[in-house]
């Protein structure tokens, strides 16, 4: 057998803490150190040296770090370990801005280095699941994505609003369970927490074949949901992340004979399908494919292309937000598969 993957952590915040629980029993890696920007030694998993630097973490000869810190210090940090010649794992959004994202796609892509980004929601078995039926045909043409992001406050975020925290899983997300890119974004946001960032987002946005997309993001709810619709002319899927649960709801085929109530309903109503899936953790699995991507190349993750596109986007629902009026986006060529 080949000696394990050595990897370090940068950040240990409720995320970095999650990052940090899954290497440390990840198989074939070994998790050699730990660095944490705000200083929290006692957040260090059990028996994982807390060291003062990146330079010192580096200097452990790691193969790849988990990048976990604030997103303001992703820049900075991707690019010291590209120079270093390490591999990187770096938690979504990639970077606080379009420029930064594109300077940490370069530093990687010029010297060969395996990077990919932390979208979560790619790895949840219904969304996994909704993307194979939708690659099969099985909802025919897609009419519309609708996803519902919203819950509590989540007093982890300091830098960020709900935009880049939140949203980015839903365009992430939307992107690659339809195959399809973003052309055109109208956003609006508000912000009630007094805070300088956004809290709440509404976005309708337009996709490459055509299909409609519509999100709605908050941070102010007492509802934690998290759901992914996605309807077509065959029926609707609906993705469940937080039970990672898939419903398939079919149209009708049964015609009915009540005229007035077959004219108020439309599409009538079918059989309603809710898939026995496996549901494995989504961030173990991400994790292995993100080793087995060092290891031989095998591992589909989330290039930093596919991340940079995501920080485009977010960046085009910010700006058409406080412009007030409809973005369109130049074609990215960088959809893949996980």
């Amino acid at each position: 057998m080949s000696a394990p993957l050595r990897a370090g952590l940068i950040g240990l915040g409720v995320m970095g803490r999650n990052h940090g629980r899954v290497l440390a029993g990840l198989d074939g890696v070994e998790l050699v150190g730990v660095v944490d920007p705000a200083g929290q030694p006692e957040r260090a998993p059990h028996g994982v040296p807390l060291l003062e630097s990146l330079p010192d973490l580096l200097e452990l000869g790691i193969d790849y770090a988990v990048v976990a810190c604030p997103t303001a210090l992703h820049e900075e940090t991707g690019l010291a370990l590209a120079e270093a010649g390490v591999s990187a794992l770096i938690e979504k959004p990639l970077a606080e801005s379009v420029a930064a994202a594109e300077r940490l796609v370069a530093a990687f892509e010029s010297r060969g280095l395996v990077a990919g980004v932390g979208h979560i929601e790619r790895y949840n078995p219904s969304l996994q699941s909704m993307r194979t039926r939708l690659e099969a045909g099985e909802l025919g043409e897609v009419f519309q994505v609708v996803t519902r992001r919203q819950g509590p406050f989540p007093h982890r975020i300091a830098d960020v609003g709900v935009v880049k925290d939140l949203a980015t899983h839903d365009i992430d997300l939307t992107a690659w369970v339809t195959g399809q890119d973003y052309v055109s974004i109208t956003a609006h946001t508000v912000a009630r927490s007094g805070r300088p960032h956004e809290d709440m987002v509404a976005a309708v946005g337009r996709l490459a074949d055509g299909s409609m997309v519509n999100h709605l993001v908050n941070w102010l709810s007492p509802l934690k949901e998290r759901t992914t619709v996605v309807t077509g002319e065959r029926g609707c899927f609906v993705a469940d992340t937080l039970t990672a649960d898939l419903t398939f709801y079919a149209n009708g085929e049964v015609s009915t004979e009540w005229e007035a109530l077959r004219a108020f309903r439309g599409v009538s109503e079918g059989d309603m399908i809710r898939y026995a899936i496996p549901k494995r953790e989504p961030l173990l699995v991400e994790h292995e494919r993100f080793r087995d991507a060092l290891r031989d190349g095998g591992g589909d993750i989330v290039t930093l292309r596919q991340g940079l596109r995501t920080v485009e986007v977010s960046a085009a629902v910010l700006e058409s937000a406080k412009r007030g009026e409809t973005v369109s986006l130049r074609p990215s060529g960088v959809l893949g598969a996980v």
